[in-house]
């Protein structure tokens, strides 16, 4: 018998990262018994202990979640039923804080003597520096994926380790040959509906007007989906940009590899482009009450992380009204004209991202799980 453990994930990147995990623990611990609730990546690794609920539990925001308020009720009360008989040595929350907080509450309370492990440090460097006191009093250990959150931590009692990024792991699997091509700009909106809305036709705009002094441009979008890719059509028919503009179906760490240089809106995609070494300008655009509020709370200089890793301007950022067709333009003029900035800016991603800890995070975060399992 080789211990017991329950699983919860609730957002695309969650399933990807727990798979990775869960199979690198199943090699240290041959015979471990898994349960939880995840995604695909999660189900084709421990099997049908995983149930699959993504597909509702991956929205954003509160008006979302309070649609959902149903869904989210049953699910939590499903899932706590199922671990109070499941009785598991180590229950592993990955991310998703807003729901594994609550979840972490409630099997503390019912099961005392469950070792609990969030895997994704939330945010609190940026935001939410309450919640730490919540988290001494609820994990036994918090797996980071970045080099200075467990420093936060310093000053408390909770055992905090520092794994390392599972996107390295990831992004190398992706990895495809050849080189880049010559004029080719990628525009990288976002995977979800409302950061399409508010980017791409800026981007569009930014692409008509590189095209009108130079020849030989191309542009590619990826649409991570059908519904996203519909919305993108429709968008680049009231552009003038023709046969230039092509739509992949997904494929954006290929196209973050062949292009010349892009446009990306701020999230998981500027890490990405980064570790391939696309010289990229970071683009953002909220509304605006929700970027006031934003402001007052959020207590870093940066939006992207690779910014705040280095603790610089590394990558430039246009938020807001500075993400128009002026800026965004000039910025990809110099990466097609200016090969010494583009050689420059990939040996500062480079030197930047290599703090994410290099290949192996998934064994790591592996390793540090399978400890509480005892021997």
């Amino acid at each position: 018998m080789n211990g017991s453990l329950y699983v919860v994930a609730g957002e695309m990147s969650g399933d990807v990262h727990a798979a990775g995990l869960l199979e690198a623990l199943q090699e240290l611990r041959p015979g471990l018994q898994i349960r939880g609730a995840g995604g695909p990546r999660m189900q084709a690794v421990a099997g049908d202990g995983i149930h699959d609920w993504l597909d509702q539990a991956a929205v954003m925001g509160i008006v979302e979640v309070l649609k959902h308020y149903r869904f989210f009720k049953q699910s939590f009360d499903r899932m706590l039923a199922e671990v109070k008989e499941f009785r598991p040595d180590v229950l592993l929350l990955v991310d998703y804080p807003g729901f594994n907080f609550r979840f972490a509450a409630a099997v503390r309370e019912a099961l005392p003597d469950t070792k609990i492990v969030q895997y994704v440090c939330p945010q609190v460097w940026a935001w939410k520096k309450g919640r730490i006191p919540k988290m001494v009093e609820l994990f036994d250990e918090v797996l980071c994926l970045l080099p200075f959150e467990p420093e936060i931590f310093a000053a408390t009692k909770l055992k905090v380790t520092f794994v390392g990024h599972p996107l390295v792991d990831e992004l190398e699997e992706a990895r495809v040959e050849g080189g880049r091509e010559d004029g080719l700009v990628a525009l990288i909106p976002g995977s979800r509906m409302p950061e399409v809305e508010k980017l791409f036709p800026m981007m569009l705009e930014t692409a008509q007007r590189l095209m009108n002094g130079r020849q030989g441009l191309r542009f590619a979008v990826p649409a991570a989906n059908a519904k996203l890719r519909a919305r993108i059509e429709e968008l680049a028919g009231h552009a003038q940009i023709g046969d230039a503009l092509e739509i992949l179906d997904g494929k954006a760490h290929t196209l973050m590899q062949r292009a010349a240089c892009g446009v990306v809106a701020s999230g998981t995609a500027t890490v990405e482009a980064g570790y391939y070494g696309l010289p990229y300008c970071l683009v953002y655009r909220l509304a605006w009450p929700t970027f006031l509020v934003a402001k007052i709370v959020v207590k870093i200089k940066y939006a992207g992380l690779v910014n705040i890793l280095a603790g610089r301007e590394v990558v430039q950022e246009f938020i807001q009204s500075e993400a128009d067709p002026c800026h965004v333009g000039r910025a990809m003029e110099r990466f097609l004209d200016d090969p010494q900035a583009v050689a420059d800016l990939q040996g500062h991603l480079k030197e930047t991202l290599a703090k994410l800890g290099g290949t192996g995070a998934h064994r790591r975060a592996a390793e540090a799980v399978s400890a509480w399992f005892g021997s």
